[in-house]
């Protein structure tokens, strides 16, 4: 209601502005019109005395009287000696001849003389002429006389019609400006009400966003955060219900041994290691989901200048004291590239791990990095097993492990942090099919500079 106030109030100032400059216009109009008129029937009558062979004043005014007939916004009448002597024909709007204090005033002019004066149809323009014939002394005068108010009637008829459509107008805009301005705010409406239908178990709900305009963007940012949000609780969640889910195994392991735990040194050092691996391991697990925790952070990446041929050589040489295996570069990339060093070796490190415990000593391990159309690739190959078909698709997915659970060792978060790294660099990690035995792993990122 605020808003279409102010529209209104433009709009009608601006209407009231236009109606008085159009009056004005059109009463200065009406005045040029009531002068015109007047200078032409003083001109008509000088023409027609110069012309005329009357003797007397009264003669050469009741002739002109009777030649000329008045219209309906204008009246004529003579003065002789003083009185009103005769009247143009038909009936005028108003009466001045019978008005005796102006009668008065212009009786006796011996010049042309011009003036307005109010009457019972309004304002009027009068114009005297004395006429003298000869030598004689000026004793008659002629009066014309242009009712101003009636020559303006078109005019005001145009006002009030200009009046009429101007409320029309702004009726219309009104209601255009109530349907208008309901459209504009409905996206606010709606985000008002999504708001307060949103609970902290549900975030899903967005609101419906059409067009371009700022009201739209608006509501397109409030999807954004509630996106964000959502993400970030649905992360809350998932790292709340991870944790218990792998903690609770090695606590239940530590409370029960402690508990069944007797005194006899031998049973108390045998405890004490399988607590303190247990321990270890939930460290580890705990480190782990802090890492996925951390990973749509904002500032879970330190960029900065990442040459690709020292970050496939660093890999290499720290991956060599972890297992017995065959390390081998398979091919740097001599360029640099805009990405968070720390992460990528973190990234590469857990595939490298996770290739040697899925090889046998002697095997294969390959590390290496390509730059092609624009993207990075950095990759960790090696001879084992290789990754099963039915595998695939899960195996980046937290707490996953392959179908050979002997083998598999942690809690199945390693491969989801690569993946979390990948995509905090806008890229994507994945499994490249193999002719022949064993696994490759394969980081994709954008953005290259050379």
């Amino acid at each position: 209601m605020r808003i279409i106030s102010w529209l209104l109030s433009v709009l009608a100032l601006a209407m009231i502005a236009v109606v008085v400059v159009t009056w004005q216009v059109l009463s200065a109009r009406s005045d040029s019109a009531a002068d015109r008129e007047l200078s032409h029937e003083a001109a008509k009558f000088r023409g027609y005395a110069a012309s005329s062979a009357a003797r007397t004043p009264e003669e050469l005014l009741e002739r002109w009287l009777q030649l000329n007939l008045p219209n309906d916004s204008e009246t004529f009448f003579s003065i002789v000696d003083g009185r009103p002597y005769r009247r143009g024909q038909g009936a005028p709007p108003a009466r001045l001849d019978t008005d005796e204090a102006f009668v008065r005033s212009i009786a006796g002019a011996t010049e042309p003389t011009y003036g307005w004066k109010g009457s019972a149809a309004g304002k009027v323009r009068y114009g005297v002429l004395p006429v003298q014939l000869g030598e004689r002394p000026v004793r008659a005068q002629l009066v014309i006389v242009e009712f101003r108010d009636v020559i303006a009637q078109p005019s005001r008829d145009a006002a009030k019609a200009l009046v009429v459509v101007a409320a029309g107008t702004l009726a219309l805009a009104a209601a255009a400006c109530w349907l208008v301005t309901g459209r504009l705010l409905a996206p606010i409406r709606q985000l008002r009400s999504t708001a307060e239908r949103i609970s902290e178990s549900d975030l899903r709900r967005r609101i419906e966003v059409v067009g371009s305009d700022d009201v739209a963007q608006l509501g397109r940012t409030f999807n954004t955060m509630l996106d964000r949000l959502e993400a970030a609780f649905v992360a809350q969640r998932e790292f709340a219900d991870n944790a218990g889910h792998e903690l609770r195994t090695p606590i239940t392991v530590i409370r029960g041994h402690l508990e069944l735990m007797s005194d006899d040194p031998a049973d108390q050092e045998r405890t004490k290691a399988l607590v303190l691996d247990e321990l270890s391991r939930m460290n580890r697990i705990v480190d782990d989901l802090l890492v996925l925790a951390k990973s749509d952070r904002p500032d879970f990446l330190a960029v900065a200048e990442v040459n690709l041929t020292e970050l496939v050589v660093e890999v290499v040489a720290k991956a060599r004291p972890m297992a017995e295996r065959q390390w081998r570069v398979d091919e740097t990339a001599d360029a640099v590239v805009t990405a968070d060093g720390q992460r990528l070796t973190q990234a590469l490190m857990q595939l490298v791990a996770n290739a040697v415990r899925h090889t046998e000593p002697g095997d294969r391990i390959a590390v290496g990095s390509r730059v092609l159309d624009g993207q990075v690739t950095l990759w960790v190959s090696d001879a084992g097993r290789g990754v099963p078909a039915a595998d695939v698709d899960r195996i980046f997915d937290r707490f996953a492990r392959g179908a050979d659970q002997a083998r598999a060792e942690g809690a199945g978060l390693g491969l989801s942090i690569v993946r979390s790294i990948a995509l905090a660099h806008g890229g994507s990690v994945q499994v490249v099919p193999q002719n022949g035995p064993g696994a490759r792993f394969e980081i994709t990122l954008p953005e290259v500079r050379e």
